[in-house]
């Protein structure tokens, strides 16, 4: 396929694309070309992007024409895992309802605010977000790039990054990826692997056998949360999020169901622990629910989904295990709207 046909296929369909940076040349290299087709093929271009790649890309923008190209402040968007993903499928949809088509350039920031003893689990959280924009973000003719600098990440990341995208953009223009895998298949096959075991002495030990003592729990989570220098809507965020938790265990799992919360660093973290047999299916909390699923009880683990930052499932016979990450950090953020050029 050429590069031309390349374009006009991206037209008609969703493109998700990962550009795998390996040297500091290769940014301008690859990008400004890519950013130049696409201001001839959509009606914006968004760029997310850390103030480094801005600068790198400021005199190639500045040639492009000034109703094409936006600028959106990371932080509006990489905050909890979650809430990001949704954020960037909100601004997709809204583009498409406009009948406009946008191609988002993104640089996804995962290491600020959060511990270095839990960037793994959160790249490996992320990447699960990858797989399901394929289809989520499938939405007319949009399109997102992500930047990855393979100088950062081990070399299972970059597989992974592989396994997530569709295409991967050289020099020419985007290529199709032999590695990618479909979101079905790429989250049944990974495994959430919590970095380090609960601890024997948690702050917080709360044992449930019914619904009617939920009450308590929200009582104990929310002392608990407000102890810890967070915002207050951070705090009920954390007390919402480990009550659809622990609700799913007393509901699709087993009585009883342990919930344990304790501070690892700058980190939040509560543990959700049911006796049930029946394990989570991987695509779990990744699509958003139909308003009619709301009503069944079909949005307990996508609301965790967007109130954590990671969350973790893992199981075992006799045991489902639900962990959820509130960096402290994030959980005091308030983010600023979308800055344009």
């Amino acid at each position: 396929m050429s590069v031309d046909q390349a374009a006009d296929r991206r037209v008609l369909e969703f493109a998700h694309t990962a550009l795998i940076v390996g040297a500091d040349r290769d940014l301008p290299s690859v990008l400004v070309p890519e950013l130049h087709r696409s201001a001839e093929i959509y009606d914006e271009v968004l760029l997310v992007v850390s103030a480094q790649t801005r600068a790198a890309l400021a005199d190639a923008a500045a040639e492009v024409r000034p109703d094409v190209v936006s600028w959106g402040e990371p932080a509006a968007f990489y905050q909890r895992l979650g809430s990001a993903y949704e954020a960037f499928r909100r601004c997709l949809t809204a583009q498409h309802q406009a009948g406009r088509r946008l191609h988002v350039i993104a640089e996804p920031d995962l290491a600020a605010a959060v511990d270095p003893g839990f960037r793994a689990e959160r790249t490996t959280a992320y990447l699960a977000y990858e797989a399901v924009c394929n289809d989520t973000y499938a939405i007319g003719g949009s399109a997102v790039t992500c930047i990855w600098d393979s100088r950062d990440h081990q070399d299972t990341v970059i597989d992974g990054i592989r396994a997530t995208h569709a295409y991967e953009l050289t020099s020419t223009g985007p290529a199709p990826s032999p590695r990618h895998l479909p979101p079905e298949r790429y989250l049944a096959e990974r495994h959430d692997v919590p970095a380090r075991p609960a601890p024997s002495r948690p702050d917080r030990d709360v044992t449930l056998h019914e619904f009617a003592e939920l009450g308590v729990l929200r009582s104990v989570m929310g002392t608990w949360a407000a102890g810890h220098d967070v915002a207050e809507e951070g705090a009920e965020d954390l007390v919402v999020a480990v009550i659809e938790v622990a609700t799913n265990g007393l509901r699709h799992g087993q009585a009883p169901v342990r919930v344990r919360a304790w501070r690892d660093g700058d980190t939040l973290l509560v543990q959700c622990d049911d006796t049930g047999d029946q394990p989570i299916p991987a695509t779990a909390g990744y699509y958003r629910p139909q308003p009619l699923a709301v009503t069944a009880g079909g949005r307990g683990l996508w609301l965790a989904r967007q109130l954590a930052d990671v969350v973790t499932v893992s199981s075992a016979p006799g045991r489902t295990s639900v962990r959820l990450h509130f960096p402290r950090q994030l959980m005091r953020l308030r983010f600023p709207p979308i800055s344009r050029r």
